[in-house]
């Protein structure tokens, strides 16, 4: 695994911020709030996040095509055991 595609809240908000530019965005991960669930590594951290995010490149679009634009920003955080993702969109 490329060091770069490790979960962490910092490391998803840092891509997030380059692909999406959001005027709002916020990065929790409740990991250890998932122990013992399906997809949790048992570290207590990297596969259970929410993101709260805003902006103008999510303006006019359709829910799915919002959620889309964060997956698509997060993808090489899925292939590295992000699990879970809760998306909140903020105008």
């Amino acid at each position: 695994m490329h060091p770069d595609a490790i979960p962490t809240a910092p490391a998803l908000e840092a891509a997030l911020r380059a692909a999406l530019a959001p005027t709002l965005l916020e990065v929790l991960d409740e990991s250890a709030a998932h122990a013992g669930h399906a997809g949790a590594n048992g570290l207590g951290f990297g596969t259970h996040f929410r993101v709260r995010i805003g902006g103008p490149a999510f303006a006019g679009k359709s829910r799915v095509a919002q959620h889309r634009l964060v997956y698509d920003a997060l993808q090489k955080f899925t292939d590295a055991g992000l699990h879970a993702l809760a998306i909140e969109i903020r105008s």
